[in-house]
């Protein structure tokens, strides 16, 4: 098949671009990438073209990627997607129909050929937010329901990357400049999701996550060599215990040994934490997904069995003293979603008793919205954020909702979905926002690993120029001031 004229063009000044870089006798791009302002490079490169493609995810279900071209080249990006999904979350445009039992994505792939991609053409790919208004005017609505975040985000994203090579800085440093951070970068501290249930599972497990967080390590590479171990470590666990059956892995590259209680998932981290030798330098983090169990106005423990006699429903303070109950038995330092999306009184009466020790995450509370995440700091209903940035579905709204969220004085902790696809965008991001925090699954699968492989290179590329989170996960030197 003949590629258009434009992209024709595109690859030819990139081979141009390549040739004449070579021709430099310059061989110090490194460290060029690592000390220059930004803001004294000149961008000599615009938008040539941009194509919407319907790809696999993680998961089997279609989603959207984006190529863009620019004289410099080919930057792609693909949109991940969540399987337990916040109401408030910016809308995911599917087809609906029998195909792909209707999660197909032609009509957001579409609207980036048709309705996106000839507005951005001859456009700066270094002017990101102006981009990004562009294209939820064309959108026209509060929650991008005409255009599909999906859409929005594959094209926000490409152009991220076009923006960091016009440039000629790495992603993770263009982040930053877009953020206004100018201090030193900071490596986040992973949180492995080693123990699945709740939507991501098929035990009877409520809790959706039982995360190890190695802030005990002195650097991002030993924290995965902590991460590591842990989770070869419960897997023998896991096997003594349940047999070879349990072992099984899920979405996120967690197990799903089949356990009815919460505090036994704990238990399992604890014994694991000992067997690898890092129980002095691992504490725990839990995403409960509460707002998958609550019935009739109750938190249901038991919401998978259909022979449930309704005895572990708890109110939404019964749930919260559970909560203490296990922040005393165990080392948990972060729970993300304790209760339901709009129970802002359990929020509420919950965070202020905990909040000094316990960081309490919103993630369907705040959905990475700048207008729930100001509503939440006003209540003092959560005190950090789950950083998804296809709840909201641009560059530009993610780091206004970052930036927002870090002036409160808030943890936050960047995110990825259930339904992930190979691009580590999200690597990039959490060390150019300085977020203190990663959790992007197990280490185990290739979708996941691609995100902590990624943040091992950058480690690696900014050597004394950049620290470990550590203990001090919650609080970076960046705390959104420009």
């Amino acid at each position: 098949m003949v590629r258009s004229l434009t992209t024709a063009a595109a690859m030819a000044g990139f081979v141009w671009y390549a040739n004449s870089f070579a021709k430099t006798n310059f061989m110090g791009s490194r460290h060029l990438n690592l000390h220059r302002s930004a803001s004294k490079v000149l961008s000599m490169s615009t938008i040539i073209e941009i194509k919407g493609r319907e790809i696999i995810d993680s998961r089997g279900n279609p989603t959207v990627e984006v190529d863009l071209y620019t004289e410099q080249g080919l930057f792609r990006a693909s949109v991940p997607s969540g399987a337990s999904t916040g109401v408030y979350e910016a809308c995911e445009l599917r087809d609906g129909g029998s195909r792909y039992n209707g999660k197909g994505v032609t009509k957001a792939v579409e609207n980036v050929n048709k309705i996106i991609a000839p507005k951005l053409i001859g456009k700066d790919p270094t002017n990101q937010k102006q981009i990004d208004d562009l294209m939820l005017e064309l959108d026209g609505t509060a929650n991008k329901t005409n255009l599909g975040a999906n859409a929005i985000l594959g094209v926000s994203l490409a152009v991220a990357k076009a923006g960091a090579k016009a440039k000629g800085v790495p992603l993770y440093r263009h982040f930053a400049d877009l953020a206004g951070n100018k201090e030193k970068l900071v490596m986040p501290v992973p949180a492995f999701n080693v123990i699945n249930g709740g939507e991501h599972a098929g035990n009877a497990l409520a809790f959706q996550e039982f995360m190890i967080l190695p802030t005990g390590a002195e650097t991002f590479k030993e924290a995965m060599q902590i991460g590591a171990e842990v989770y070869h470590a419960l897997k023998s666990v896991i096997k003594s215990k349940y047999g070879q059956d349990a072992c099984n892995v899920g979405d996120e590259g967690g197990f799903a040994p089949n356990i009815g209680s919460n505090r036994e998932g704990a238990e399992l981290l604890v014994e694991a934490c000992k067997k690898s030798g890092h129980s002095d330098k691992v504490v725990f983090g839990m995403d409960v997904a509460s707002s998958e169990f609550l019935r009739d106005g109750k938190y249901d423990l038991d919401f998978k069995n259909p022979k449930s006699d309704g005895s572990q429903k708890l109110t939404g303070l019964e749930l919260g003293n559970f909560y203490k109950e296990l922040t005393k038995d165990f080392p948990i330092v972060s729970i993300e979603d304790p209760f339901d999306q709009d129970d802002w009184e359990s929020y509420c009466a919950f965070t202020p008793t905990v909040g000094e020790m316990i960081q309490v995450v919103g993630d369907d509370l705040t959905v990475t919205n700048p207008i729930r995440i100001k509503e939440a700091a006003e209540k003092k209903a959560c005190n950090a954020l789950l950083l998804k940035v296809n709840q909201i579905g641009s560059v530009s709204e993610s780091i206004e909702a970052v930036t927002l969220a870090k002036r409160n004085g808030w943890g936050v902790m960047t995110s990825h979905r259930s339904g992930e696809t190979e691009d580590n965008y999200i690597a990039d991001l959490a060390v150019g926002l300085c977020t203190g925090q990663i959790k992007t699954g197990a280490p185990c699968r290739s979708e996941r690993l691609a995100k902590y492989n990624q943040l091992l290179r950058i480690e690696e590329e900014l050597g004394d120029e950049c620290t470990y989170a550590g203990k001090n996960f919650r609080k970076t030197a960046w705390m959104g001031q420009n």
